[in-house]
């Protein structure tokens, strides 16, 4: 095929509804990495919390993110798409208001109710809330809204749209920290997820379902839910590759501690965290052409080794160009693996339920947020403040990265399911 025939393929393939999806994916990821890059800063040096329970409390925000889209992927299959991602931007809106506010004169009555640790748990829950139903409406939206023959050029451009808000994200917050302060960049997110939240009433129109049959209740999609969870094979990958996420989420969890700790107090680590994820989009689909021939499987097992590695780069010193190699080749591994796990996820999905079925998808980084964060405390407090080597730590997330690759390869040769079309 020429490369214009292909290029008509693309133009063709898309509904309307992709292209107003990925857009509003944009400023809602650009929302959450923002504030995602100063959240170490602001718990650790603004509000003074220690390093276990800033680490802690990001694990938790980022469990319930990503957790939460099987809620919400069951939800959107019921109610459909355009209510339930207008909704998620307005407590996006809400949630990101409330972090910004917590130093104003009105929030006094909540502050001294309450111990900053605890108030920080409730708080945290409303933003939270939001990507946990945005996510699987808008990655369930390239399922609906992709033609069959350009299905993994979609998720190619989903994910390129994720990072172009996730390297633009910190940059922003980066600028609106030194400038204004670190509160004024959750206020910042509150007004983009607002914005949101109109563009998809006004512009989003629900993709057509074609053959697929409407979840008839709330009751019917909550059985899906737990039905799900009767499929032992999907369940083991999706506990498997939780190990992943464990290892990549270092970046927002110990990263900044470490960096700020033991390499340099100055760092402006939230600005230097855009740099893999502005690799994600320079090699997204220069990955994604290479591979194109090497089944989906493979390349996720492949992009799991590739990003547990990366970590390997800070045992060697405490340059920042080591962590910047460290980040390129994390990011590297990451396009190798993900928009082919979203591919991968999606063919194993029933008729009338890609929303459920997508919202799973995020459950391992769910996973490895919540065991992540408990981790990251524990190395920073362990190599850190006792055996005072830091820099062993990331030996353990190399390690468990290598673990989850190795128990994939053992899972593709013995387990792996069939997709729903060959049931």
């Amino acid at each position: 095929m020429s490369l214009a025939q292909r290029m008509k393929e693309i133009r063709e393939g898309f509904q309307p509804a992709f292209w107003v999806a990925n857009f509003t994916e944009l400023f809602e990821r650009l929302a959450y990495y923002g504030p995602q890059a100063v959240l170490a800063i602001y718990l650790h040096e603004h509000l003074r919390l220690t390093s276990e329970q800033t680490t802690w409390l990001i694990g938790y925000y980022g469990f319930v993110v990503w957790f939460m889209p099987i809620v919400g992927g069951a939800l959107a299959d019921r109610f459909g798409f355009r209510r339930t991602l207008a909704g998620a931007f307005f407590i996006l809106a809400v949630g990101n208001f409330l972090l910004g506010s917590l130093s104003a004169s009105w929030m006094a009555p909540v502050r001294a109710a309450l111990p900053l640790f605890a108030l920080m748990h409730l708080l945290m829950l409303i933003p939270a809330m939001g990507p946990a139903v945005v996510k699987p409406v808008v990655v369930g939206t390239t399922a609906r809204a992709a033609k069959e023959n350009v299905r993994s050029v979609g998720y190619s451009i989903y994910y390129t749209v994720v990072n172009i808000g996730a390297a633009i994200g910190p940059i922003v917050a980066s600028f609106v920290r030194t400038t204004v302060g670190v509160e004024s960049v959750f206020l910042v997110s509150a007004a983009a997820t607002l914005a949101m939240a109109f563009v998809t009433l006004l512009f989003y129109r629900e993709p057509d379902r074609g053959s697929e049959p409407r979840v008839a209740s709330i009751g019917a999609a909550f059985r899906n839910l737990v039905r799900v969870l009767g499929d032992g094979k999907f369940v083991l990958f999706l506990v498997i590759f939780s190990g992943f996420w464990v290892v990549f989420w270092q970046q927002y969890l110990s990263l900044p501690l470490y960096v700020r700790t033991y390499v340099d107090p100055n760092a402006n680590i939230d600005r230097l965290l855009a740099v893999e994820a502005t690799t994600v989009i320079l090699l997204t689909f220069v990955v994604n052409y290479l591979t194109r021939k090497v089944p989906a499987f493979p390349a996720i097992i492949a992009g799991v080794l590739i990003s547990s590695l990366s970590w390997l780069f800070l045992t060697l010193g405490t340059s920042t160009w080591l962590i910047v190699a460290a980040l390129i080749l994390l990011a590297i591994g990451e396009v190798t693996q993900a928009p082919r796990y979203y591919e991968y996820i999606s063919r194993l999905a029933p008729p009338g339920q890609q929303g459920l079925f997508m919202g799973y998808a995020f459950l391992p980084i769910g996973i490895g947020y919540l065991i992540g964060g408990r981790v990251a405390g524990w190395s920073l407090r362990y190599f850190g403040e006792t055996l005072h080597q830091p820099a062993r730590m990331w030996y353990l997330f190399a390690g468990a990265g290598v673990l989850t690759s190795v128990l994939l390869a053992l899972y593709h040769r013995f387990v792996k399911p069939e997709s729903a079309a060959s049931r």
